[in-house]
């Protein structure tokens, strides 16, 4: 595993990945906080990572596209299966190489409350605490890229998608309250999802059989509910993009709370990804 991971910062620092993914993300926090802390003279650097969050949708792609889509594309994934490790360390050798790229900037961006409190009154715990949650907002998004780029052995596609999820999650609450609340749009939200999780259970296994069982009874459940009871799904919409949304829980954070359950949601959704990308291999190595 852990050659995997020197392998892949090797890669990293030899090429551009690691600059431009650093230089992006620092650009975008000094753009931040030169708006909100000298300009506008607020004293909290968290609303400088919550207006930053945003550069998430594009640096996870330049970290994440090459990955795994590189090594299909190339046919050195076959070299990576002949090596005496497993799937599970080949994937977390890979992440753990990320979270290193991720967190070299991160290092410099945690002085920042430090110069500022120097010239006025910074609440540290608040701005460390922000950004203890930014740093796993980054984790689980690396996850989800490191996924997508699993799928497919096209970078552009691979990025592409990542952005994608990525702008989707950011703005899924903002764009569930532009949808009428009604019991009927919150039902045909639910159907949709249900038939997506069926169709990512196809794009994991090829299994038209196992993609029907899993997504088949989950819209067969919605439909049943609907007419059992559908005031259950008054509001219901905005209520689960909420729950689901991982930039929303940053702002918990912002707001001065630590949210112990936010904390086991990133960590859960990161462990979740890591599990379908090494299924994801798995799937190709024995295909």
């Amino acid at each position: 595993m852990l050659a995997v991971c020197k392998h892949e910062l090797r890669m990293y620092f030899q090429t551009l990945t690691a600059y431009v993914f650093g230089a992006f993300l620092l650009v975008v926090v000094g753009i931040g906080a030169m708006l909100y802390n000298l300009q506008a003279a607020v004293s909290n650097f968290e609303y400088v990572l919550s207006f930053s969050s945003l550069v998430f949708a594009v640096i996870v792609p330049i970290l994440t596209m090459r990955t795994l889509a590189e090594e299909r594309r190339q046919r050195t994934d076959q070299l990576l299966y002949s090596l005496p490790i497993s799937t599970l360390q080949v994937i977390l050798g890979k992440y753990l190489a990320l979270l290193a790229v991720f967190l070299a900037p991160l290092c410099l961006i945690a002085v920042y409350p430090l110069v500022f409190a120097q010239f006025g009154e910074v609440y540290l715990p608040t701005s460390y605490g922000s950004l203890f949650a930014f740093f796993l907002l980054g984790a689980a998004l690396l996850a989800v890229g490191l996924f997508l780029s699993s799928l497919t052995e096209n970078q552009g596609f691979a990025a592409g998608l990542s952005v994608a999820v990525i702008l989707f999650n950011y703005y899924s609450v903002t764009l569930s309250e532009y949808v009428t609340a009604t019991t009927q749009a919150s039902a045909l939200a639910l159907f949709v999802l249900a038939a997506g999780a069926g169709l990512l259970v196809k794009a994991l296994t090829r299994s038209e059989n196992l993609a029907i069982a899993v997504g088949l009874p989950l819209m067969a459940a919605v439909v049943i509910v609907y007419f059992l009871d559908a005031g259950l799904f008054e509001g219901l919409l905005p209520d689960i993009m909420s729950a689901l949304s991982l930039f929303e829980r940053l702002n918990v954070f912002v707001n001065g709370v630590f949210d112990l359950t936010a904390v086991v949601f990133y960590l859960s959704v990161a462990a979740f990804f890591l599990f379908l990308s090494v299924q994801s291999l798995e799937k190709r190595r024995y295909n």
